[in-house]
């Protein structure tokens, strides 16, 4: 394995093997390595890369890695890395790191490179504005297909991406885009305002980054015009920021279902004391939020006292609700991530899920019944039976809500997804069980 070969080399300290590894690999897999690595084992490998190298493996690494190697350079490679980044990537790198180190690094930067760097983070945290490319080439809507590959000639040198043109009026509104491969293929005397597309999709600067990112695969779209709100083109939110973004909100998300706090950087990298740290807030909340089982168990004891073979499928209901909420959950906010649903969906989804888990709770109880049967009497597992009926439906219901309310309240939905609505499942359906119980054995 590659890892094992590196820390076998970093660990006998042999440089020339460390420099041939790394001649032999890409600038992604050698990211992927350096995210493994503590920041001094990272800076050492990090300065045996020429300098094309170095800069190709510095735009692939997390900014948390990215501020790990540069803390380790000494100032001259300090400076012409940071000088050499996009002004979007620096933003994203700046928007990350102390106060101190942000200043180091602004101070470095040439006079143009510093204004556009303070341009982008000038905008909110998480906006488009943090991510999108300012280096862009406009053309004016009244020049021609060959005037218009003369100035993608002239200027494309210091532009991010050519692929995706804006084309705009005299005052920098944007009226359209035209690609690169149209301006190509089209006669020369053509107008561009002919070839641009005016209804192509675009996006406010302020506007929330995750959204133009998965309007940008939605349209399939290699860049995304970003306009203020004048709409006076400032800048491209290109696929692969799209692409990172996406990935960072998936990641986020998950995160937040399985009840840890989003950190950044790689995993391996991560210590045992981080790990733990992101997931005891919310396990400490889970453990006074399940308390509520513990009060309904107590408040129907004299139920299991006169029926004790109830207490035998307690697990089994408890599981079943939990599992059948957290499906839900998950698929509300996966729906609601890709813009599939709305907050105003509440009441269809509602209705949707609840005769999702009815004919769930139908098949299962099926084989609930048969267990019941089996195991202990026919009442107590009629009783088992309806109260899987009643508890998946429920659980499905509260499942798909949840995370509705929660963005219609402005939470993050995968905030209450999963283990929050598992446990809130568990108490209220040990309620429905013991009700169920009462109507059926008359205890």
């Amino acid at each position: 394995m590659p890892t094992d070969v590196l820390r076998e080399l970093l660990e006998g300290n042999d440089v020339a093997g460390m420099q041939q590894w790394l001649d032999q690999r890409l600038p992604h897999e050698i990211a992927d390595e350096l995210g493994r690595q503590d920041a001094v084992a990272a800076v050492l490998l990090f300065r045996l890369l020429d300098k094309d190298r170095a800069l190709a493996v510095f735009e692939e690494l997390d900014p948390v890695d990215q501020h790990n190697v540069l803390s380790g350079l000494r100032d001259k490679a300090f400076h012409d890395l940071v000088e050499a980044m996009d002004p979007d990537d620096r933003a994203r790198l700046l928007g990350e790191a102390p106060a101190t180190f942000a200043q180091r690094v602004l101070e470095g930067l040439s006079q143009r490179q510093r204004a556009m760097t303070a341009d982008l983070l000038g905008y909110p945290e998480g906006a488009v504005g943090r991510y999108m490319t300012p280096e862009v080439v406009p053309l004016r809507q009244h020049l021609t297909a060959g005037e218009a590959l003369n100035v993608v000639r002239t200027k494309g040198h210091d532009a991010e991406t050519v692929y995706t043109l804006p084309v705009v009026d005299d005052q920098r509104r944007l009226q359209g885009v035209v690609t690169l491969r149209r301006l190509v293929l089209s006669p020369p005397e053509t107008p561009v305002h002919e070839l641009a597309i005016t209804d192509a999709p675009r996006t406010r600067a302020a506007d929330t980054a995750e959204s133009a990112a998965r309007l940008t695969r939605d349209a399939n779209l290699l860049a995304l015009p970003a306009v203020d709100s004048e709409d006076r083109v400032v800048g491209l939110l290109t696929v692969d920021d799209a692409i990172e973004l996406i990935e960072a909100a998936d990641t986020e998300d998950i995160a937040r279902q399985s009840a840890t706090t989003p950190w950044s950087g790689h995993y391996m990298a991560a210590t045992v004391v981080q790990l733990a740290r992101s997931r005891v807030i919310w396990l400490l909340l889970l453990i006074v939020a399940a308390t509520l089982t513990v009060n309904v168990l107590q408040f129907f004891e004299s139920t299991l006292s006169q029926v004790t073979a109830l207490a035998l499928f307690i697990p089994l209901l408890v599981g079943t609700g939990g599992n059948a909420g957290s499906q839900a959950a998950t698929a509300t906010v996966r729906a609601l991530a890709l813009g599939e649903l709305r907050t105003s969906d509440i009441l269809r989804v509602a209705w949707r899920e609840c005769r999702v888990g009815l004919l769930l709770g139908t098949m299962l109880a099926v084989v609930g019944l048969g267990i019941g049967t089996l195991l202990v009497s026919a009442p107590v597992a009629i009783t088992v039976a309806l109260s899987i009926v009643a508890i998946c439906s429920w659980a499905a219901v509260v499942g798909s809500v949840m995370p509705l309310l929660a963005r219609r309240v402005g939470i993050d939905p995968a905030v209450v997804s999963a283990p929050l609505v598992t446990t809130l499942v568990d108490a209220t359906g040990l309620v429905i069980y013991f009700l169920v119980a009462r109507a059926v054995l008359g205890v």
